[in-house]
Protein backbone atom coordinates (compact mmCIF):
# COMPACT_ATOMS: atom_id res chain seq x y z
CA UNK A 1 0.00 0.00 0.00
CA UNK A 2 1.34 3.38 -0.65
CA UNK A 3 -0.05 7.23 0.10
CA UNK A 4 -2.55 7.47 -2.16
CA UNK A 5 -6.62 7.38 -1.47
CA UNK A 6 -8.00 4.75 -1.33
CA UNK A 7 -6.98 2.51 1.60
CA UNK A 8 -9.93 1.03 2.11
CA UNK A 9 -9.30 -0.93 -1.15
CA UNK A 10 -6.08 -2.46 0.36
CA UNK A 11 -7.15 -3.47 3.11
CA UNK A 12 -10.30 -5.61 1.31
CA UNK A 13 -7.02 -7.09 -0.60
CA UNK A 14 -5.02 -7.98 2.44
CA UNK A 15 -8.04 -9.31 3.98
CA UNK A 16 -9.11 -11.40 0.57
CA UNK A 17 -5.81 -13.10 0.13
CA UNK A 18 -5.47 -13.85 3.72
CA UNK A 19 -8.86 -15.91 3.55
CA UNK A 20 -7.67 -17.55 -0.06
CA UNK A 21 -6.60 -21.26 0.73
CA UNK A 22 -4.60 -21.12 -2.72
CA UNK A 23 -2.23 -18.22 -1.17
CA UNK A 24 0.48 -19.65 0.99
CA UNK A 25 2.52 -16.42 1.83
CA UNK A 26 1.97 -12.70 1.24
CA UNK A 27 4.46 -10.10 2.38
CA UNK A 28 2.65 -6.60 3.30
CA UNK A 29 4.72 -3.36 2.71
CA UNK A 30 3.34 -0.08 3.80
CA UNK A 31 4.88 2.92 2.45
CA UNK A 32 5.37 6.09 5.04
CA UNK A 33 2.71 8.25 3.28
CA UNK A 34 0.24 5.40 3.54
CA UNK A 35 0.15 4.93 7.22
CA UNK A 36 -0.91 8.96 7.46
CA UNK A 37 -3.66 8.11 4.75
CA UNK A 38 -4.84 5.02 6.76
CA UNK A 39 -4.96 6.84 9.95
CA UNK A 40 -7.40 9.49 7.83
CA UNK A 41 -9.77 7.44 6.11
CA UNK A 42 -10.01 4.03 7.94
CA UNK A 43 -9.36 5.11 11.35
CA UNK A 44 -6.35 3.22 11.82
CA UNK A 45 -2.92 4.77 13.22
CA UNK A 46 0.82 3.71 13.86
CA UNK A 47 2.80 0.72 13.00
CA UNK A 48 2.34 -0.93 15.88
CA UNK A 49 0.35 -4.06 14.99
CA UNK A 50 -0.69 -2.94 11.89
CA UNK A 51 -1.30 -5.73 10.09
CA UNK A 52 -3.75 -7.47 12.48
CA UNK A 53 -5.73 -3.49 12.66
CA UNK A 54 -6.06 -3.76 9.09
CA UNK A 55 -7.55 -7.98 9.25
CA UNK A 56 -9.07 -7.49 12.47
CA UNK A 57 -7.43 -10.03 14.08
CA UNK A 58 -6.73 -7.51 16.84
CA UNK A 59 -10.15 -8.02 17.86
CA UNK A 60 -10.02 -11.59 18.32
CA UNK A 61 -8.15 -12.85 21.48
CA UNK A 62 -5.25 -15.14 20.44
CA UNK A 63 -5.63 -14.45 16.93
CA UNK A 64 -3.05 -13.20 14.40
CA UNK A 65 -2.37 -13.09 10.32
CA UNK A 66 -1.66 -16.92 9.05
CA UNK A 67 -0.01 -16.36 6.05
CA UNK A 68 0.51 -11.83 5.97
CA UNK A 69 3.91 -11.05 7.28
CA UNK A 70 4.73 -7.11 7.13
CA UNK A 71 8.03 -5.63 5.78
CA UNK A 72 9.16 -2.14 6.26
CA UNK A 73 9.09 -0.03 3.35
CA UNK A 74 13.42 1.16 4.41
CA UNK A 75 14.23 -2.62 4.28
CA UNK A 76 15.61 -3.14 1.18
CA UNK A 77 17.27 -6.06 2.52
CA UNK A 78 14.10 -8.18 2.57
CA UNK A 79 13.60 -11.22 1.17
CA UNK A 80 10.93 -9.38 -1.53
CA UNK A 81 13.75 -7.50 -2.49
CA UNK A 82 15.90 -10.25 -4.42
CA UNK A 83 14.70 -12.18 -7.89
CA UNK A 84 15.72 -14.97 -6.36
CA UNK A 85 13.12 -14.84 -3.44
CA UNK A 86 9.71 -17.19 -5.35
CA UNK A 87 7.07 -14.75 -5.45
CA UNK A 88 3.78 -15.03 -7.86
CA UNK A 89 3.78 -11.30 -8.15
CA UNK A 90 2.63 -7.95 -6.66
CA UNK A 91 0.11 -6.11 -6.59
CA UNK A 92 0.47 -2.41 -5.44
CA UNK A 93 -3.05 -1.10 -4.31
CA UNK A 94 -3.49 2.00 -4.21
CA UNK A 95 -0.43 3.12 -6.09
CA UNK A 96 0.56 6.50 -5.61
CA UNK A 97 2.18 8.72 -8.39
CA UNK A 98 5.13 9.22 -6.67
CA UNK A 99 5.60 5.25 -6.49
CA UNK A 100 4.46 4.88 -9.81
CA UNK A 101 7.00 7.20 -11.13
CA UNK A 102 9.63 5.49 -8.82
CA UNK A 103 9.16 2.40 -10.64
CA UNK A 104 8.31 3.84 -14.06
CA UNK A 105 12.17 5.29 -13.82
CA UNK A 106 13.67 2.75 -12.41
CA UNK A 107 14.38 4.03 -8.68
CA UNK A 108 14.57 1.53 -6.27
CA UNK A 109 14.98 3.39 -3.47
CA UNK A 110 12.16 1.94 -0.86
CA UNK A 111 10.99 -1.87 -0.75
CA UNK A 112 8.06 -1.49 -2.82
CA UNK A 113 9.70 0.23 -5.37
CA UNK A 114 13.13 -2.14 -4.92
CA UNK A 115 10.47 -4.87 -5.16
CA UNK A 116 8.55 -4.02 -8.19
CA UNK A 117 11.91 -3.55 -9.95
CA UNK A 118 12.56 -6.96 -9.21
CA UNK A 119 9.03 -8.35 -10.45
CA UNK A 120 9.44 -6.42 -13.47
CA UNK A 121 13.25 -7.74 -14.31
CA UNK A 122 11.86 -11.44 -13.38
CA UNK A 123 8.94 -11.46 -15.73
CA UNK A 124 6.56 -11.73 -12.64
CA UNK A 125 2.82 -10.10 -13.16
CA UNK A 126 3.08 -6.39 -11.49
CA UNK A 127 -0.21 -4.54 -11.26
CA UNK A 128 -0.28 -1.05 -10.20
CA UNK A 129 -3.76 0.36 -9.14
CA UNK A 130 -3.02 3.85 -9.99
CA UNK A 131 -5.11 6.20 -7.64
CA UNK A 132 -5.41 9.88 -8.69
CA UNK A 133 -7.38 12.21 -10.87
CA UNK A 134 -7.36 13.61 -13.15
CA UNK A 135 -3.63 12.60 -14.42
CA UNK A 136 -1.23 14.91 -15.99
CA UNK A 137 1.13 14.46 -18.87
CA UNK A 138 3.29 13.54 -16.17
CA UNK A 139 1.48 10.34 -14.95
CA UNK A 140 0.17 9.49 -18.89
CA UNK A 141 4.29 8.90 -19.22
CA UNK A 142 5.08 7.49 -16.75
CA UNK A 143 2.06 4.39 -16.96
CA UNK A 144 3.42 4.22 -20.55
CA UNK A 145 6.50 3.52 -19.59
CA UNK A 146 5.37 1.70 -16.80
CA UNK A 147 3.34 -0.54 -19.36
CA UNK A 148 6.46 -0.57 -21.42
CA UNK A 149 8.14 -2.29 -18.94
CA UNK A 150 5.92 -5.14 -18.64
CA UNK A 151 3.44 -3.55 -15.50
CA UNK A 152 -0.51 -3.79 -15.81
CA UNK A 153 -2.18 -0.32 -14.88
CA UNK A 154 -5.20 -1.26 -13.13
CA UNK A 155 -6.29 2.08 -12.11
CA UNK A 156 -8.83 2.15 -9.13
CA UNK A 157 -12.27 2.13 -11.13
CA UNK A 158 -15.21 0.50 -8.90
CA UNK A 159 -18.31 -0.96 -10.74
CA UNK A 160 -21.74 0.18 -10.18
CA UNK A 161 -23.54 -1.86 -12.30
CA UNK A 162 -23.64 -4.77 -9.09
CA UNK A 163 -24.85 -2.03 -7.12
CA UNK A 164 -22.79 -2.26 -4.24
CA UNK A 165 -24.38 -1.42 -0.65
CA UNK A 166 -21.62 0.08 0.68
CA UNK A 167 -17.63 1.64 0.28
CA UNK A 168 -16.26 -1.84 1.61
CA UNK A 169 -18.21 -4.17 -1.12
CA UNK A 170 -17.16 -1.52 -3.58
CA UNK A 171 -13.76 -1.93 -3.07
CA UNK A 172 -14.38 -5.84 -2.25
CA UNK A 173 -15.69 -6.07 -5.79
CA UNK A 174 -12.90 -4.57 -6.98
CA UNK A 175 -10.31 -6.64 -5.42
CA UNK A 176 -12.03 -9.43 -6.79
CA UNK A 177 -11.31 -8.31 -10.34
CA UNK A 178 -7.93 -7.37 -9.65
CA UNK A 179 -7.12 -11.03 -8.32
CA UNK A 180 -9.03 -12.47 -11.32
CA UNK A 181 -6.60 -10.78 -13.63
CA UNK A 182 -3.34 -12.61 -11.84
CA UNK A 183 -5.11 -15.92 -11.43
CA UNK A 184 -7.29 -16.06 -8.32
CA UNK A 185 -10.76 -15.76 -9.11
CA UNK A 186 -12.79 -15.35 -6.20
CA UNK A 187 -16.02 -16.92 -5.56
CA UNK A 188 -17.77 -13.97 -4.86
CA UNK A 189 -16.82 -12.01 -7.39
CA UNK A 190 -19.56 -10.26 -9.28
CA UNK A 191 -19.97 -11.44 -12.67
CA UNK A 192 -21.82 -9.71 -15.69
CA UNK A 193 -24.78 -11.31 -16.84
CA UNK A 194 -23.17 -14.36 -15.60
CA UNK A 195 -26.18 -16.77 -16.57
CA UNK A 196 -26.21 -16.13 -20.14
Amino acid sequence: MTGASGAVFGRELLRVLEGDERVAKVHFVASENSLRVMAEELGVSGRTDLLAKLLETDKLPGAAPKKTIQHADANIGASIASGSHPSSGMIILPCSMGTLAAIAHGLADSLVARAADVTLKERRPLLLCVRETPFNRIHLRNMALAAEAGAVIFPVIPTFYNRPTDSDEMARQFCYRVLAHIGLPQSGAYVWKADE
